[in-house]
């Protein structure tokens, strides 16, 4: 017998604030009897398996006491680099310090934060990136043609597998299908990526 079909909504928001660095939204509420078995910790451990699993190990995430970095294929080549972790609250956050995807003078700039937090419909599961400066953009002045670049680029494939990630943990999760629903939300002022 088949499972029912849910639906899902996944909230998106992708910006250039007004210094030119990124912000990033995608969120989604599951259902509130998954509360025991989501936290901060657990998301952040799934999104990287998740990352790892999407490129076919083209990126691996990697652990360790200095932080997580990025790997490209089997390399010392970090595309990101993050400081260990930290949780507050509700989410745990892992700021950026450097790697090839990241302007050489912003790279003590930015997060990456998982969120899990209750609210009266249900578990809100979120992943926010902050104040990145991608090395696409260049500079915090980037011209048109950088910022289009980036957005059909880094910025496209950022938002593609964030949603699916939040599709497939839903799914696994519930043991169900969803009917999906992405909206376009506003929560900061900037220009659409």
């Amino acid at each position: 017998m088949r499972a029912p079909l849910h639906d899902q909504e996944i909230a998106c928001q992708q910006v250039l604030v007004e210094d030119s660095s990124v912000f990033s939204i995608q969120w989604s509420v599951f259902p509130a009897c998954l509360a025991t078995e989501l936290s901060p910790e657990t998301l952040l451990s799934r999104y990287l398996s998740y990352i790892r699993r999407c490129t076919i190990s083209i990126i691996r995430p990697c652990m360790m006491p200095t932080g997580v970095e990025f790997r490209l294929f089997g390399t010392r080549l970090s595309l990101i680099s993050f400081l260990p972790t930290v949780t507050e609250g509700t989410s745990v956050a892992l700021r950026i310090c450097g790697g090839l995807l990241v302007q050489p003078r912003q790279c003590e700039r930015g997060e990456m934060r998982f969120g899990v937090e209750e609210q009266p419909e249900g578990i809100r599961v979120s992943v926010v990136l902050s104040d990145y400066c991608p090395l696409l953009l260049g500079s915090s002045s980037p011209s048109t043609l950088r910022r289009w670049f980036y957005r059909i680029t880094q910025a496209a494939i950022h938002r593609l597998v964030t949603v699916r990630f939040l599709i497939l943990l839903h799914r696994e999760l519930t043991g169900a299908k969803a009917t999906i629903k992405v909206v376009n939300v506003t929560v900061r002022d900037g220009r659409p990526t």
